[in-house]
């Protein structure tokens, strides 16, 4: 029999000195309590109550025992009361792990401003550009983007989406000339992160269908912060998330180039282990991030994209416009106008670099 639920049984006869009391109590029956106190003392090997016609009454190996299992049943229960609490108030440890530029230009506020509405919690984040096993490495909770695997084991939810943008400086721009098609680029060194060395193909999307490139990679980075600082430097065209450059772009550090072409998107997703019996902490994290990202439509922006002759690829809130920096929204969250793709074909072009110059890679 179930030794927990015997300890039970053994104590409520023992306070209320009967058998059939206890039972009474425990809407069961007498025999089932008279086998539980049999099992007990099997198992311990003593016998735990005297037994007359008239009463019960402790042995002191009984007395003992009882006393002991009082403590370890409260011990139980405060145990099952403290985990049950934590399931349903947001308390303790959060592990957070994100890509480095994601959380180094949008998760570090969100953290923050979650951390003030829930002070029971203590954020523990992990930047990290590879791929992680939230399981494996104890993470509750993890950011992805797209270019990372992804687990079949684990649950994701959307949160938004960001977009990639082939910029340089106005110095390097002057000095090599501004690529106008993407076919432009193979006349460029280009910087890229190690695994796009090999000549990755770039699928462009713009007024003439779909252009396919392998653009001459000159520099590459492990980490696309390094990227961006190659890039302020004049060392070449870049590849990246304008959430990154926002702010390079406005101000004039950086030229967005082949403005009529569009890269696939990049999502932005949030990973957690399962949905059963999710924490609280790990719950209000989610639907924190969530909120901050809901997406709505925007009246500025989509009058801004009707004058522009385009047309809003998916609303986004607000908030998911202060991720990307100060970026024209428009400008980066734009569907191919109505005439990219012809009805009829949508044409395709290939075209591709030389073998790679020089690779470099930093281990940041």
């Amino acid at each position: 029999m179930n030794q927990l639920q015997s300890m039970r049984v053994f104590v409520k006869v023992a306070d209320l000195g009967s058998f059939v009391r206890a039972a009474g109590a425990l809407d069961i029956s007498t025999a089932v309590v008279t086998r539980h106190v049999a099992d007990l003392e099997a198992r311990l090997g003593t016998r735990l109550l005297n037994r007359t016609t008239r009463r019960l009454s402790l042995t002191e190996a009984g007395a003992t025992y009882l006393e002991r299992v009082r403590h370890i049943l409260a011990d139980l229960e405060g145990v099952e009361q403290m985990v049950v609490a934590r399931n349903h108030e947001p308390v303790g440890t959060l592990r957070i792990v994100a890509p480095v530029v994601f959380g180094l230009n949008s998760l570090a506020p969100l953290v923050q401003s979650y951390a003030a509405r829930f002070p029971a919690v203590v954020p523990d984040v992990t930047l990290a550009d590879r791929h992680v096993d939230l399981v494996e490495e104890g993470f509750d909770v993890g950011i992805l983007a797209t270019r990372y695997m992804r687990s079949a084991s684990i649950v994701t939810r959307r949160l938004t989406t960001g977009y990639m943008t082939v910029c340089a400086t106005p110095d390097y721009l002057a000095r090599h000339g501004t690529p106008m098609r993407p076919e432009d680029l193979l006349r460029h060194p280009c910087l890229s992160r190690p695994a796009e060395q090999g000549g990755e193909e770039r699928v462009f999307t713009g007024p003439d269908g779909e252009v396919r490139v392998r653009p001459a990679n000159a520099i590459g980075a492990n980490n696309t912060e390094m990227l961006r600082q190659f890039a302020l430097l004049g060392m070449g065209v870049a590849i990246l998330p304008s959430y990154l450059i926002g702010r390079d772009l406005a101000s004039g550090r950086l030229v967005r180039l082949l403005d009529d072409y569009l890269l696939p998107p990049i999502e932005i997703t949030i990973a957690y282990p399962s949905r059963l019996h999710l924490p609280a902490k790990v719950r209000t994290f989610i639907d924190h991030l969530v909120e901050h990202f809901q997406p709505e439509s925007t009246p500025a922006r989509l009058a801004r994209g009707a004058a522009n002759g385009r047309r809003v690829a998916e609303p986004v809130g607000q908030a998911a416009v202060d991720l990307f920096d100060d970026v024209d929204p428009v400008s980066e969250a734009v569907a191919v106008a109505d005439t990219a793709r012809p009805a009829r074909e949508s044409t395709r072009r290939v075209a591709r670099a030389p073998r790679t110059r020089i690779a470099a890679s930093s281990q940041l």
